[in-house]
């Protein structure tokens, strides 16, 4: 995939905007951002993302991050990480946090929703052997549950742990005590988060961008 070059024609605004799904206008936006985040450079780095300070406190810092860089977010048989990611790669990961169109068929919208699964579902598969196993569900639940102050590690330890096998018993059926749970596979994903509406849960805050250009 090409850099977007700093003056990019209409033409190529209204490409990335079948790709995505975002108005010329909001690409504009984005565009607009992007450059900042770069330094008016025409591709983003990891460190460039260090000064985003609502970024700097969120608990899962690092996974955002790495889904900017992770090439199985721009294609299906993509595999390993970038060191630098250009304006397309950018919007396309941006993409993921946009609300579906309310002109979508069911079908489009079930697409949707697939990709999106699959977005988070790459990104807690940090070392993509396709299942999210207990140490990096861990990694994360810990995390989350730790910073808060109000436990220590062991006792998140402790729950994220029953929270995992509860998972594993949703997804492969009642296990034995003395059984191993290997992980979560993307089609247990599926089923655990069928019920879950997440168009609604997934934010672009961190990025400082006007949430209500990005959804209309």
């Amino acid at each position: 995939m090409g850099t977007l070059q700093s003056k990019s024609a209409p033409i190529e605004y209204s490409d990335l905007s079948e790709k995505t799904g975002f108005s010329v206008e909001q690409i504009g936006v984005l565009h607009k951002r992007f450059k900042q985040l770069s330094h008016d450079e025409d591709v983003l780095r990891r460190h460039d993302f260090d000064g985003i300070p609502d970024l700097a406190s969120n608990p899962i810092r690092a996974q955002i991050i790495e889904a900017f860089f992770d090439r199985r977010n721009f294609s299906k048989n993509g595999e390993g990480k970038m060191d630098e990611i250009g304006f397309e790669e950018f919007l396309l990961v941006m993409s993921h946090f946009r609300p579906p169109s309310q002109h979508m068929t069911d079908e489009q919208r079930e697409n949707v929703r697939r990709e999106k699964l699959r977005f988070l579902f790459n990104m807690h598969d940090t070392d993509n052997d396709g299942t999210i196993t207990l140490e990096e569900y861990r990694h994360v639940v810990e995390e989350l549950l730790s910073r808060s102050g109000a436990l220590g590690k062991e006792t998140a330890k402790g729950i994220t742990d029953a929270a995992m096998l509860e998972v594993a018993s949703i997804s492969v059926g009642h296990m034995e005590p003395d059984e191993f749970y290997e992980g979560i596979t993307f089609e247990h994903f599926l089923k655990l988060l069928a019920g879950f509406e997440i168009e609604s849960k997934m934010s672009i805050r961190f990025l400082n961008t006007e949430t209500i250009i990005l959804c209309k």
